[in-house]
């Protein structure tokens, strides 16, 4: 069974910065890209950031400058941080893997972990 975790959730004040982690465990055979995505009250889910098992990356436009998104392939973990928040960066943010299991490959959700921008 694969298990995506999240930490590092939180209060924050705008423009201030937090840092998100996730963990992938369990039997994988071999994890492709990774990513961290968020939905709003009301909103769709969205993409904020994926990383390549290579290190290539990809940003949303409006988190460009403002977030990074690095990986540990030995340890099959992501993190996130976010610098220079805004309120509009309140969301529900999930971690994302597309790994391979001994049943094939599939994509895999955390469970979410809350990040609240707010004065």
């Amino acid at each position: 069974q694969v298990q995506l975790v999240e930490s590092g959730g939180g209060l924050v004040q705008p423009g201030g910065s937090l840092r998100l982690s996730c963990a992938a465990s369990g039997s994988i055979f071999s994890i492709y890209a990774m990513g961290w995505y968020r939905q709003a009250p009301g909103k769709q889910r969205e993409l904020v950031a994926t990383i390549t098992r290579g290190g290539s990356t990809n940003y949303a436009d409006s988190v460009k400058g403002r977030f990074t998104i690095s990986r540990d392939n030995a340890k099959n973990t992501i993190s996130l941080q976010m610098n220079s928040l805004k309120p509009e960066d309140t969301a529900v943010y999930y971690c994302n893997a597309d790994l391979t299991v001994a049943a094939g490959r599939y994509d895999y959700w955390g469970q979410g972990t809350q990040v609240t921008v707010s004065s």
